[in-house]
């Protein structure tokens, strides 16, 4: 289906669904968003609130830029945002102690979305006891998105191996066909998402709590797994090429694309910038968990909204939060990020598979663990 009769087909969904009938605002919308296929799943959404007579008023803040901060003083020096794209706890927990939190218990159990949504889904958007946030696509942290065509130069096979060395003992046969092995984008938030990954990887949910969780335990920085934690963020910056320093995902997703690196371990929004640049799951690109993982780090993608405004207000944030979370929505936005719908309910007929791959990842909550930003203050 292309782009612009899905789009028709959302439009028409949503007029014909039970999302409240409101007067024509212009929603101010709040995100840190700005690759490619992010702003092109955020047209998916931009469409949807346009099928009502609404604007779309776009506030964007480069990624890793202290957005949080942005939205903090728009709040206070009285211009707030509609709706934000936040994931953070504490924010939550500062705009409650200002009297402009939002719960949305009585939206989510009005509208029947809590079976809908897998148990990572609900602890991320739960915030002390209430859901202040609702869900937008599911990423996991530590998928390997990899060149089919340079693996085959290198005559390597990423889908055989079972752990660490058995990926990195492949590493000089791709250096060998004149490939760098693994891309890395040397931003600090991108190193701290490699080592939250191999926290994961490595130490298992447990572990990773005793790191990421609300009450870390400082002891768990000096131990063993902690040690090879590092020692595996030395090991893959020394896989990588000359230009990692400052690149950004964006830019070193394309490197992997264009045939340049064999491989990137990131979150699989990834998978956006290959279908931005017209490339096919399985045919172009390979999408793995990183091997041997005993846990997986999930990002949940989520809007929050401001309580205490106005009823016009209130009643675009309720319309933009139905549309964000109806499962036709949901599934056209994740085919063009490169998420996974949040909803389990969602038609899975346009997605790839890589993202039924994470899907089937999910299944297992045992292994499921918070991306740090849904976690720590």
């Amino acid at each position: 289906m292309t782009m612009i009769s899905k789009r028709g087909l959302i439009a028409a969904l949503l007029a014909s669904s039970s999302a409240t009938a409101v007067m024509a605002e212009e929603v101010t919308v709040f995100h840190s968003w700005s690759s490619p296929a992010e702003v092109a799943a955020l047209n998916v959404l931009r469409t949807g609130l346009e099928g009502y007579g609404h604007t779309w008023a776009d506030v964007a803040i480069p990624h890793d830029t202290g957005s949080n901060v942005s939205l903090i003083n728009l709040i206070t020096g009285g211009n707030p945002p509609h709706v934000f794209m936040e994931n953070d706890p504490g924010f939550y927990r500062d705009i409650a102690a200002m009297g402009l939190n939002r719960p949305l218990d009585d939206f989510f159990a009005e509208q029947g979305y809590a079976e809908h949504l897998p148990a990572a889904v609900m602890e991320s958007i739960t915030v002390d006891g209430q859901i202040v946030k609702f869900p937008l696509g599911i990423h996991i942290d530590s998928m390997v998105y990899y060149n089919m065509d340079v693996a085959e130069a290198a005559g390597v096979d990423p889908a055989s191996w079972t752990d660490l060395e058995d990926m990195f003992a492949d590493f000089d046969a791709v250096r060998a066909a004149g490939f760098v092995p693994l891309a890395v984008g040397g931003q600090q938030w991108q190193i701290g998402y490699l080592g939250h990954t191999l926290a994961a990887t490595l130490g298992g949910a447990d572990y990773y709590m005793s790191i990421y969780g609300e009450t870390p335990d400082p002891a768990a920085l000096d131990t063993d797994t902690m040690r090879e934690v590092l020692a595996w963020i030395r090991r893959f910056q020394e896989a990588t090429d000359a230009g990692s320093v400052n690149r950004d995902w964006n830019m070193t997703t394309n490197t992997v694309i264009t045939g340049q690196a064999l491989m990137q371990i990131h979150g699989d929004w990834m998978k956006g910038e290959w279908l931005a640049a017209g490339k096919e799951a399985n045919v172009d690109f390979g999408c793995i968990q990183i091997p041997g993982a005993a846990a997986l780090a999930v990002t949940v993608d989520a809007w929050g909204a401001l309580g205490g405004q106005s009823p016009e207000k209130d009643a675009a944030e309720v319309l933009f939060a139905q549309i964000v979370t109806d499962p036709v929505v949901n599934a056209a936005f994740a085919a063009v990020k490169g998420s996974s719908p949040v909803r389990t309910d969602a038609p899975l007929e346009g997605l790839d598979a890589c993202a039924l791959n994470v899907i089937d990842m999910l299944k297992d909550e045992t292994r499921q663990v918070p991306n740090p930003n849904a976690t720590v203050d």
